[in-house]
C-alpha cells in the first residue's frame, strides 16, 4: 500500500497505487503532467488497468492526459478498489476522492463525472468548492429515480428489471447493446467488454451498486454549485435519456449544454473526439485536432494474385461472390487472431496486430483458408511504430510494410529482419529472401519468407 503523499501537483505516476481511505484501499493513477489536475469519476464500469486493453478507451484517457494530469480512480466496491460488503453513502465516496488527491499532492482540481460517476462528483463540488476549478459532467443525472413525470429519471419497474437482468446475465456482456449499440456486432470489443463486465465486479457487487445508487438524488445541491460547469450529452443516447442533462443545465447556475452526436452511451465510444475537443476547450480555453496516437504495432499487407486474370474467367458476378467470401474469410481470421482491419483495397487489407507472431500466424491461416476457395495471396509484414487518427494508419512502418508486400512471390508471406528477430523462439521458420532496397526507405533490407508457424 502506498502510505503517504506520492509528489506534488503536476508529477505523474501511471502505475496503479493504494490511498486508505478510513481502511478502504482506493486503486487509483495518474497519467500525464498539470496543472490542471482532471479526476474522473466513473459510474460502475470501470477498471483502471483493464481499460487500458481497449484501444478506443485507452485512446480517450491518453487524449485527457494531453492536457491535464489525469487522476483515475475505482470507485469502492469496483475494478481493483476494495469490495464493500455493503456499499458508501456518496459522502463516503467524497471521502475517498478526497483522500486520493491529498495523496497525490493535489490541492484544487477539475471533477469529471461520467454517468453514475455523476451525483457524487456534483455533491463534491457545492461540498468543497475551494479545491473544486471545475465541473464536468457526462451522461448524467441528478436524480435516478422518483423525479418529475418526463425528466428521463428511471421508474422503480426499470430498476427492477435491470436487476433481474444482472442476476441472470452479468459478465456475459449483457450491457453491450445499451450502453455501446455501435459496437454489438465487433467481436473483439465485444470479447473486451464481456471480459470487463466481470473484472469490474461480480454479481452480488453490481446489484449492491445498482441498488445504491439508484437512491441517489442530488437535485437540492445543483444551485449550490458554484464553478464553471459543462454538461455533455450525446443526442440519441439510447442508456441516459438526455433530458437529464438538460435539467442539469438548467438547474446548475451558469451551466453550459453541449449536445453531440451519437447513440453509444460510452464516451469513449463512438465519435469521442466530438466530446474531448469540447473537455479540453472547457480545460484549456483552446481547440486542438486531436494528436496522432503513436504505438508499436505490426502492419499486414494482404493481395490477391492475378485477380484481374481470374476476375475475367470467371465473369463479374462469379468474382464478386468469390470476394465476398475472401472477405468474410479474411475478417474471419483477423478476429481469431486479434488483428485490426483497417481498411481493404480492392481484394487487399490492410491489418495490424499488437504482436508479431499472431500477425505471422494469422497470414498463414488466411493463405491455408483461400486455398479451400482456390484463391492464392501474398502478404508482407514489418513491425514498428505507426500513427492512427481518425480509423487510418500513417508512418514509415506503414510505407515499408507495402513495399514489402509488393516484393513478395505468389503465396509467400514475407516479412522484414525487424518481425524475425521479434519472433526469435517462437517455433516459426523462415527462408532468406536477401537485401531489397525499398523505395522511399532508407538503408537495405533484409527479407524473409515464413515457412512454417511453428
Amino acid at each position: 500500500m502506498q502510505t503517504g503523499r506520492i509528489g506534488s501537483p503536476g508529477m505523474t505516476d501511471s502505475a496503479t497505487r493504494y490511498a486508505s481511505s478510513r481502511g478502504v484501499h482506493i486503486a487509483y493513477q495518474t497519467h500525464g503532467s498539470g496543472p490542471p489536475d482532471l479526476v474522473m469519476i466513473p459510474g460502475i464500469f470501470s477498471h483502471i488497468e483493464l481499460g487500458w486493453e481497449e484501444p478506443t478507451y485507452a485512446r480517450f484517457l491518453r487524449r485527457l492526459a494531453s492536457f491535464s494530469r489525469l487522476v483515475l480512480l475505482d470507485l469502492r466496491g469496483v475494478g481493483l478498489s476494495d469490495r464493500a460488503a455493503v456499499l458508501p453513502t456518496l459522502e463516503e465516496q467524497m471521502d475517498d476522492v478526497t483522500t486520493v488527491l491529498d495523496e497525490i499532492g493535489s490541492e484544487e482540481a477539475i471533477v469529471f463525472g461520467v454517468s453514475q460517476g455523476g451525483p457524487m462528483a456534483m455533491l463534491f463540488t457545492a461540498t468543497h468548492p475551494a479545491r473544486t476549478t471545475g465541473l464536468i459532467l457526462y451522461g448524467a443525472y441528478a436524480a435516478a429515480i422518483g423525479g418529475a413525470q418526463g425528466d428521463g429519471t428511471r421508474s422503480e419497474e426499470w430498476i427492477d428489471q435491470y436487476l433481474d437482468q444482472i442476476e441472470k446475465a452479468w459478465g456475459t456482456g449483457m450491457h453491450l447493446p445499451d450502453v455501446a449499440p455501435s459496437k454489438v456486432s465487433d467481436p473483439g470489443f465485444a470479447r473486451w467488454w464481456s471480459k470487463f463486465e466481470r473484472h469490474v465486479c461480480a454479481p452480488g457487487n453490481a446489484l449492491a451498486f445498482v441498488r445504491t445508487h439508484s437512491k441517489d438524488d442530488v437535485r437540492e445541491v445543483l444551485p449550490a454549485i458554484s464553478v464553471p460547469t459543462l454538461v455533455i450529452q450525446r443526442e440519441q443516447d439510447t442508456y441516459r435519456d438526455p433530458r437529464n442533462a438538460e435539467y442539469l443545465a438548467t438547474m446548475i447556475p451558469d451551466a453550459s449544454l453541449v449536445e453531440t452526436p451519437g447513440v453509444d452511451h460510452l464516451p469513449y465510444v463512438g465519435d469521442q473526439e466530438s466530446i474531448l475537443r469540447e473537455i479540453e476547450y472547457f480545460v484549456t480555453g483552446m481547440r486542438r485536432g486531436p494528436e496522432p496516437d503513436r504505438r508499436l504495432a505490426t502492419v499486414m499487407f494482404t493481395d490477391l494474385v492475378e485477380s484481374t486474370k481470374r476476375a475475367a474467367e470467371l465473369g463479374d458476378q462469379r468474382w464478386h461472390e468469390l470476394l465476398d467470401l475472401h472477405h468474410a474469410s479474411v475478417r474471419r481470421e483477423l478476429d481469431r487472431f486479434r488483428g485490426t482491419e483497417i481498411k481493404t483495397a480492392g481484394d487487399g487489407f490492410l491489418a495490424t496486430f499488437d504482436g508479431p507472431a499472431r500477425a505471422i500466424r494469422c497470414a498463414l491461416s488466411i493463405r491455408e483458408s483461400l486455398g479451400s476457395l482456390d484463391l492464392d495471396m501474398t502478404a508482407g509484414l514489418h513491425t514498428g511504430e505507426i500513427e492512427i487518427a481518425d480509423g487510418d494508419v500513417a508512418g514509415i512502418a506503414v510505407h515499408i510494410g507495402a513495399r514489402v508486400a509488393a516484393i513478395a512471390r505468389p503465396g509467400e508471406i514475407l516479412v522484414s529482419r525487424t518481425v524475425k528477430d521479434l519472433v526469435a523462439g517462437s517455433g516459426i521458420q523462415f527462408a532468406d529472401r536477401g537485401t531489397h532496397i525499398l523505395k522511399g526507405a532508407p538503408d537495405e533490407w533484409q527479407l524473409y519468407a515464413v515457412e512454417s508457424g511453428g
